[in-house]
């Protein structure tokens, strides 16, 4: 017929056009890559799923929330109204990548990078108190780096700390931790908590005694050490308080909290305007970008610590549910993968995540709604900040890491 280009071969059969043969041997390679990917020892495969979803919905909602708050201001002040916008997506994406490479690491390659982590995390932590770090905020928590960007290695203090204090506790295998063990740990921790309270960052000192704390009563060791350490703890409150070690500030932020009418025009005022703009957003908000006290800016840090009150009043009760049942997902998971750890490490690992994300996420909400001292600490996967969203995403991975070693090995 006119218009067929079929050929034939020298016996006269017809052979297939190729157009057809090229798609579908492109078909074919696009099944085998996909079922190479999903493969039972890939690596995609052992992935938790879930965990990643939750942390990807988390980290859009976050963002939305981001732009929502510092548009107004940027508007106001002749700016690219997306300036936040563009910032905090490369944060994720960043966090994403960081999240990956580190899901990809063994839990042995973990171990043996702990001490190395842990080294770096502590030079890093000197070194904002030299005149290389920035102070923001009467805090010299950040190291200003070219282009605009800032560190805060407090926040990467959490991660080293988990893995420094899981790969002490898992270092005799199938012996109970004893006294040296829990004094070696509390020796690597002293350090971290030591310089993040010198800075000051009083919230991120909280975090690190709540992770310290519970991974060495998960550790295995005797209820005896356990009820002596808290013992010891309480004097050292105590010294604490006597020694006046806590800032002005801090101190008026708790009493504040323990009487928030007393001075709503000074250190009661955050609070107050929190409680204020998370209650006008009743059922379902008044909408993304529609919020009138984030536009006015009465909350301050509405885009960081915050970042609560905007989902709010914007987002309404609806809204905030969402963001804290997301937020339980992620920690239900880390204590999921904690269970079914296949040794010590990866247990202490994950439920040093756990208590991390829990602790931070009552915390940073419970201050915006009045149950709380305000304290410093930004949502997880929420707040704006580039370092915060990193050791989240570090230990994303680190979670996944865990999980996928006791996949591997059902």
């Amino acid at each position: 017929m006119p218009g067929r280009s079929t050929s034939y071969t020298a016996r006269g059969y017809a052979t297939p056009r190729s157009g057809l043969l090229s798609g579908r041997s492109r078909s074919g390679r696009s099944r085998s890559l996909l079922a190479r990917a999903f493969a039972r020892n890939s690596v995609l495969r052992h992935m938790d799923w879930i965990l990643i979803l939750v942390v990807t919905g988390l980290s859009a909602i976050g963002t939305l929330l981001v732009w929502s708050a510092t548009q107004p201001g940027l508007i106001a002040a002749g700016q690219d109204p997306r300036t936040y916008l563009k910032k905090q997506l490369l944060n994720v994406i960043i966090g994403l990548v960081l999240m990956v490479a580190v899901s990809l690491a063994d839990a042995r390659q973990l171990r043996t990078w702990a001490p190395l982590f842990y080294g770096v995390t502590v030079l890093a932590l000197l070194a904002v108190l030299t005149p290389i770090g920035s102070d923001i905020n009467g805090a010299h928590a950040w190291i200003s780096l070219p282009g605009g960007f800032q560190v805060e290695p407090s926040e990467f203090a959490k991660v080293a700390l988990i893995l420094m204090t899981a790969m002490i506790f898992s270092g005799s295998w199938g012996e109970r931790p004893g006294l040296r063990s829990v004094l070696i740990a509390l020796a690597c921790a002293a350090p971290l908590m030591g310089l993040v309270v010198i800075e000051p960052a009083l919230g991120v000192a909280l975090v690190l005694v709540a992770v310290t704390v519970t991974m060495v009563v998960l550790s295995g060791i005797r209820l005896r050490l356990i009820a002596a350490l808290a013992g010891t703890v309480a004097v050292l409150i105590a010294l604490a308080a006597s020694l006046h070690v806590l800032k002005s500030y801090q101190l008026t932020r708790f009493t504040s909290f323990l009487h928030p009418s007393a001075d709503l025009a000074g250190s009661g005022y955050n609070a107050a305007q929190a409680k204020i703009a998370v209650g006008s957003g009743g059922m379902f908000g008044q909408g993304l970008f529609h919020g009138q006290l984030v536009a006015g800016n009465f909350v301050p840090a509405q885009q960081t610590d915050f970042i609560f009150t905007v989902a709010g009043e914007e987002l309404g009760f609806v809204g905030t549910i969402v963001i804290v049942f997301l937020l339980g997902v992620v920690i239900v998971r880390a204590l999921r993968i904690a269970t079914r750890a296949d040794d010590l490490f990866g247990l202490l690992v994950a439920s040093g995540i756990a208590m991390w994300f829990t602790f931070q996420s009552f915390v940073n909400i419970g201050m915006t709604i009045g149950i709380m001292p305000i304290t410093g600490l930004p949502l997880p996967f929420v707040s704006y900040g580039g370092s915060a969203v990193f050791a989240d995403m570090i230990a994303i991975g680190l979670l996944q890491s865990v999980h996928r070693r006791r996949s591997v090995f059902e």
